[in-house]
């Protein structure tokens, strides 16, 4: 499995012994009520704060507490109000900025799903994940690792993982204004791909199954069952879909009446129960009612609150446990203040701090990259992440694909444009040309498709769709 995605079930996570953190766990209560669930905010958001670093981080080297961040904002608290000891200059977010933008993050052999964690940390901390730097753009970075030979995969198929993350970074990383910054058209190819891989029982598990009769036939995780629901759910599946009430119906089966936890591949725990109410809270359906209100008057949202310390704040792995762990308490905190596997970030209270920071243009010389697809309308949509070296705080759209044409990855995406310089319409790609209303169109960060023409205006960080039709 790529590292970083896997739930923190399988991770080897530190015990925290301060006594304070080790006070008796609430008992489950039969349906957690508005102001149980406010108590556990309050109390986690206090755990979370104390797992900060003194240099300000949450994450570096390794396995890191970065989830932290989808944690808080759903919560409520921005990642610039989180500071160690008062000292501002260290606060959360401008920490982990830094690091994203750092030239050997995230390491010497990056796979898909640091790109797709970052991007989902950074949007909820108040990063725009394309603009971390003017190097940085995580969004692109994930278009680079586009499957050519199996469209609408991200990073290799066996791990699916990384194509149910793509989704979610993707889906769920909107722009600033909380718009869509993906053409649909791109969503849709993720989605059918989550699609063909739902086992027979209604789930998901890590590894591709789809074409695999074994595979699918193979029981599924709950863990992956909820990060699947909610990738669906972002890319703009409703909750009546007939693939998502399946998936309800799996998690309903493994419900333990007595408790309200799932009975998870690895027994009762913390982190599957967070990933399925997470996956749950994405796609809008209420954890507390109708199918996952238990014969005994438990739910999923009771489990959670009877794993919390009080009034320490941190979750415990399992039930037997006596000492809170840093990931079952981002799980569990996350999933019991209503969020998915990302959140909108909260307006700070810190005076003067904005709720985003972004590059806000490009700088002369320095190497960045751009996100493209390229829709001609046969169903063969191209995708790819355009490194180029821009020579001033803005670009042209005929500058960036005349880059892409020989430093696209994957390679093919733009192999021609016409007219090859200068300005005006565009009216060839890639030896498709305009035919009558059917035209070349672009659209930047969401925005509606008008003409394409080698002049239109670049900024740092727009994600670019192209496509022909009327």
């Amino acid at each position: 499995m790529p590292r970083m995605l896997i739930s923190p079930r399988l991770a080897l996570t530190a015990t925290v012994s301060i006594g304070a953190l080790c006070l008796s766990a609430l008992p489950a209560a039969a349906t957690t009520t508005p102001a149980q669930i406010a108590t556990s905010k309050t109390n986690g958001v206090a755990y979370l704060k104390s797992l900060q670093a003194a240099d300000g981080s949450y994450a570096g080297a390794g396995l890191s507490n970065e989830w932290a961040f989808s944690a808080l904002a759903s919560a409520g608290t921005a990642a610039v109000d989180v500071v160690p000891g008062g000292d501002t200059t260290k606060n959360a977010r401008s920490v982990y900025r830094t690091l994203l933008a750092t030239a050997g993050w995230p390491s010497a052999t990056p796979v898909v799903t640091d790109y797709e964690r970052a991007t989902l940390n950074a949007y909820a901390a108040g990063i725009d994940p394309a603009r971390v730097s003017a190097s940085r753009n995580l969004i692109a970075d994930i278009y680079g690792y586009w499957q050519t030979a199996e469209p609408g995969y991200f990073g290799p198929s066996a791990n699916f993982n990384g194509t149910v993350f793509a989704a979610l970074a993707l889906g769920g990383a909107k722009t600033q204004t909380g718009a869509q910054r993906t053409p649909q058209s791109l969503r849709d190819s993720l989605v059918t791909r989550i699609r063909a891989n739902q086992h027979n029982d209604g789930g998901w598990n890590y590894g591709k199954a789809e074409g695999n009769p074994t595979q699918l036939a193979a029981t599924s995780d709950i863990d992956m069952t909820g990060a699947a629901m909610a990738a669906l759910c972002v890319s703009g599946v409703p909750n009546t879909d007939t693939d998502i009430t399946q998936a309800k119906a799996f998690l309903k089966s493994k419900l333990v009446p007595t408790s309200g936890a799932f009975n998870a591949m690895f027994g009762v725990n913390t982190d599957s129960n967070g990933w399925a109410v997470s996956g749950l809270n994405a796609c809008g359906i209420n954890a507390q009612t109708g199918d996952f209100l238990t014969s005994a008057g438990k739910t999923p949202v009771d489990f959670l609150i009877s794993q919390q310390f009080n009034p320490g704040g941190g979750f415990k792995y399992l039930p037997s446990d006596t000492t809170p762990s840093a990931y079952a308490s981002i799980d569990g905190l996350r999933a019991v203040a209503g969020g998915g596997f990302t959140a909108t970030p909260p307006v700070p209270s810190t005076s003067g701090a904005p709720q985003w920071v972004a590059q806000s243009t490009f700088t002369s010389g320095t190497a960045t990259k751009l996100a493209i697809t390229v829709d001609d309308g046969s169903g063969s949509m191209k995708v790819c992440s355009a490194a180029f070296t821009p020579t001033g705080t803005t670009t042209t759209l005929g500058a960036v694909l005349d880059a892409a044409t020989t430093g696209a990855t994957p390679t093919g995406c733009v192999s021609s444009v016409t007219p090859s310089s200068g300005t005006g319409t565009i009216t060839a790609l890639n030896g498709k040309a305009n035919s009558g209303s059917n035209t070349w169109k672009v659209s930047t960060d969401g925005s509606a498709f008008a003409g394409a023409t080698r002049q239109k205006v670049i900024n740092a960080g727009d994600t670019i769709a192209l496509r022909w039709g009327a």
